[in-house]
């Protein structure tokens, strides 16, 4: 009976992991991405979601900040503390994100 109860358990423990974390595709990144623009845009900056590559090391997201952002010296902040920092809250599998 004990290998039916590790199966129910194991069944248990990924029902639980969908429930509470989201797939890592195109459409969630590009979601959260959404939570992050406005404090981006009120700086008259844009940020533009590129695409998901899988690297040897794992996912890496590429991104493109537009507008005002393009010249800001602290863009290479915004980038690494706040957008990605955000998106590896979310996955953390994701190794990085690139500003293309």
């Amino acid at each position: 009976m004990a290998g039916v109860e590790d199966t129910y358990y194991q069944y248990l423990k990924r029902q639980h992991y969908l429930a509470t974390h989201m797939e890592l595709t195109d459409v969630n990144v590009n979601n959260v991405l959404n939570e992050i623009r406005p404090y981006i845009e009120a700086d008259g900056g844009y940020l533009e979601f590129v695409s998901i590559d899988y690297l040897e090391e794992g996912p890496v997201v590429f991104v493109k900040l537009l507008g005002a952002c393009e010249s800001c010296a602290m863009s290479s902040m915004t980038l690494k503390q706040g957008i990605e920092t955000h998106l590896q809250n979310k996955w953390p599998e994701i190794k990085q994100v690139i500003q293309i």
